[in-house]
């Protein structure tokens, strides 16, 4: 078997490879496409503003290296803080000592 052979048995499974990549709009997360579609629908000056300053936040948050995931768990950490009330006393992390 050549090398040749190798290379064309290997691109038949690189698919493999993308199916966990984000999927992309214009070189932005897909979910930038979502005020788009309401765009579509509701197409008013207020909603093309809204779309212009969510496409912007997007844009600036993919410029920081952040996805929007973590942009969402950035910004409830910076909301809530440290201390999760939700959670009972004893699930609380605590500061540990190994030293």
């Amino acid at each position: 078997m050549s090398q040749a052979d190798d290379t064309r048995e290997e691109k038949a499974h690189w698919h493999w490879r993308n199916t966990m990549r984000p999927v992309r709009f214009f070189n932005l997360d897909a979910r930038a496409a979502l005020p788009f579609c309401l765009l579509l629908v509701y197409a008013r000056p207020h909603t093309l503003v809204l779309t212009i300053i969510i496409t912007t936040i997007f844009y600036i948050l993919e410029r920081k290296g952040l996805t929007f995931p973590s942009a969402m768990r950035a910004l409830r950490v910076f909301m809530i803080g440290i201390n999760r009330p939700a959670w009972v006393t004893m699930r609380h992390r605590r500061m540990i000592d190994f030293g």
